[in-house]
């Protein structure tokens, strides 16, 4: 990791952070395909198992800072590195937040639109696993970190196209009555928020790279 020449611990508490984001990402999914197939004990797991992924992600991110201020190193990209770490933890914690709502008020959700949810769970993971490889470029090799930000402004908006049809389709819905449908729109918004987050900061790592490479 070249960015880290002078530590090895920071590139391997970095590398365990990236692997935490990407695993509280695939484990949402789960949750939410869990949820739906009303199997609720896994749901109940997967829940918690996002809740231990965010704690310890929040906990490598701050002993990143630590290091970095208390080793004094990369003072040029320090700002970003930590903006960086900042915001990717902010996927995972989306997700948690995201499961608890469905766990605290259980949303009803007709079959019909099951598949909607599935579909946006998945472009949410996509694009989360798109930007953690991203990130992992951004500190080894800045010029390829491109390659990945397609990927999950791709998967972004197809996340949002799932999303538009799945609002279209629940509003258009005669036998749903307007409180059923907000709430269906509700949590659709709660699980397309993992992949804006994911575009939020594949926004700002495209800024860094070129940073680095000037």
């Amino acid at each position: 990791m070249p960015l880290f020449r002078t530590s090895r611990v920071i590139e391997s508490q970095i590398d365990e952070f990236l692997d935490v984001v990407e695993e509280g990402a695939l484990v949402f999914r789960e949750a939410i395909d869990a949820y739906l197939a009303d199997r609720r004990d896994e749901f109940a797991a997967r829940r918690r198992r996002v809740e231990e992924l965010e704690t310890r992600a929040d906990h490598l991110s701050h002993a990143v800072e630590s290091s970095l201020y208390t080793h004094s190193l990369i003072p040029e990209h320090r700002g970003d590195v930590l903006a960086l770490l900042e915001h990717t933890d902010d996927i995972i914690d989306r997700a948690k937040t995201g499961l608890q709502r469905f766990d605290v008020e259980q949303p009803t959700i007709p079959e019909q639109w099951h598949d909607h949810y599935r579909r946006l769970a998945d472009a949410s993971y996509r694009a989360t696993e798109a930007v953690v490889m991203a990130s992992r470029r951004f500190f080894r090799d800045p010029a390829a970190v491109s390659d990945y930000l397609v990927k999950v402004h791709h998967y972004e908006g197809e996340a949002d196209a799932i999303g538009l049809e799945l609002r279209r389709g629940v509003f258009g819905d005669p036998s749903l009555d307007l409180a059923h449908r907000q709430h269906l729109r509700y949590f659709a918004e709660a699980v397309d928020r993992v992949a804006d987050m994911a575009e939020a900061v594949a926004d700002r790592l495209a800024i860094y790279a070129i940073k680095r490479r000037l």
